[in-house]
């Protein structure tokens, strides 16, 4: 039997063990007919013991299969995650109640610190699937006749139209069990096999967040704290979808939110709360855009105006209207670099002479994983690893990369770091920004700035991350 399909027998049969009894006799299901349960343990396992004690124990005639003892340890660690690593996380049993099902996946992925879990429908099989530090990790398949009532138990929680499966449909969920309580954002997309659900968990807790913490070096955190000290002006973050720029936004309005200080947010959706910040949910069906919530914020006397994103001229051309009336708008945008935001507000219709006015400080951002460290293994490093063409900043001989342990769940990576680019805007670049030169690496060097690719290799150098993670940002040297 090939490995895939040891994975898919031991998804579909996972309920048929406690995570106990799993983990005690370190053993794992096959197959169950009738009252014959084939499992499969370690190498070297006196099987008949096993047997004896287990037909006790679970009433069924037991039929043993060896194999490979890190084979067990890996897969343990994939279906039956220990409290301990998951911090409290419920273990999923799968069956015909898909509120106890719902309930407890979405339990076990707030535990494991997942951003969204993805239910997918195929022609022979459903998959439930999480996003841990921004990598997908299947977890679970569902029989097809199961399928249905899970999407409409969803639905009517997000209060969706249960009927409705031929349009795409969005919705929200208000989650409360025990002592958990946060918000799910819903997106249901139909599919050739059935509708695609994804649930991304958002985090109304912002008490942890703190700009120390980030990813800032020393350097890049004092020239994004000059911008943000500022009375007025456009702070803006630039970076792909799950890059983090949310987090680094919120962690910069707890540091803005004071009593003496009127603050006000628009985001789609609202993913953090913060006490004394007035947010506003984004409801584009009733006409309520970024730009309508910013023409009203300015009736609103703000000294401090957060906007979800620039996604278009006429919200670029608020907040720039924002800034030139004296308040501090904080924003984010979609560019790959941090001076490519310049070239971005210019090809959206702002004139270079508003830009240049206006913007006080640029940032680009990307999360990088970081390696695991209780199995993370040391290798001689062959320059020709690199990218085509990239001169290292700095010789490094040897690197690390992920093997995979019980406590990271057999990925190599545990825990995710934000890389910064900051540049603050000072009247010279503004100048060059007036005269239209978008070409300034030389004067970037010159004030010391470093790189998204800098920065990345500079931790890459210390060992806490690998070359695969950051070889995405060498391109941008």
């Amino acid at each position: 039997m090939s490995l895939t399909e040891d994975i898919i027998l031991l998804t579909d049969n996972i309920h048929l063990l406690t995570k106990d009894q799993a983990w005690h006799y370190r053993i794992l299901p096959k197959s169950k007919a009738g009252t014959i349960f084939i499992i499969y343990c370690e190498d070297g396992t006196n099987t008949q013991d096993l047997q004896s004690e287990l037909e006790i124990l679970l009433g069924l005639t037991i039929e043993v299969e060896p194999i490979p003892a890190a084979q067990i340890a890996r897969l343990l660690s994939k279906y039956y995650i220990k409290d301990s690593a998951a911090q409290g996380a419920t273990q999923l049993h799968i069956h015909k109640d898909a509120d106890d099902f719902l309930l407890n996946l979405i339990g076990e992925a707030k535990n494991l610190k997942s951003s969204d879990i993805h239910i997918e429908s195929y022609e022979n099989k459903c998959r439930v699937r999480i996003r841990i530090d921004g990598m997908m990790v299947e977890r679970y398949l569902l029989k097809r006749e199961e399928y249905p009532a899970l999407i409409n138990k969803i639905k009517i929680l997000s209060n969706l139209d249960i009927s409705e499966k031929r349009l795409p449909q969005d919705g929200r969920i208000n989650f409360k069990h025990q002592e958990q309580q946060f918000d799910i954002r819903v997106s249901v997309l139909p599919t050739l096999h059935g509708e695609k659900v994804v649930l991304r968990l958002l985090n109304n807790d912002a008490t942890d967040i703190d700009l120390n913490t980030l990813g800032f070096s020393a350097f890049d955190l004092d020239n994004y704290l000059q911008g943000v000290k500022r009375p007025n002006g456009i702070l803006l973050i630039s970076g792909p979808t799950g890059s983090g720029k949310t987090t680094t936004l919120y962690a910069t309005l707890k540091l803005l939110n004071k009593e003496t200080r009127n603050i006000l947010t628009v985001e789609d959706p609202v993913e953090y709360t913060l006490e004394g910040v007035n947010q506003v949910q984004l409801k584009e069906s009733i006409g309520l855009g970024f730009a309508a919530a910013l023409r009203t914020f300015l009736r609103q006397d703000p000294d401090v105006i957060m906007v979800g994103e620039i996604r278009d001229t006429e919200t670029a051309n608020m907040a720039i209207r924002a800034a030139l009336t004296g308040h501090l708008v904080l924003s984010t945008i979609h560019t790959n670099s941090a001076w490519g935001t310049v070239s971005r507000l210019i090809d959206m219709g702002i004139p270079p002479f508003l830009v240049a006015n206006t913007l006080n400080t640029t940032v680009a951002q990307r999360l990088i994983r970081l390696l695991c460290p209780h199995c993370k293994k040391e290798n001689e490093l062959n320059a020709e690893l690199y990218p085509k063409q990239f001169k290292p900043y700095s010789i490094v001989a040897k690197h690390y990369t992920p093997n995979g342990c019980e406590k990271c769940y057999y990925t190599g990576y545990k825990g995710r770091k934000a890389v910064y680019e900051v540049i603050p805007v000072d009247q010279e670049l503004a100048m060059e920004i007036k005269n239209g030169n978008m070409y300034v690496n030389e004067m970037l060097k010159e004030r010391g700035i470093q790189t998204l690719a800098e920065n990345a290799f500079q931790i890459f150098s210390e060992g806490m991350t690998s070359l695969e993670e950051i070889y995405p940002l060498l391109f941008n040297y």
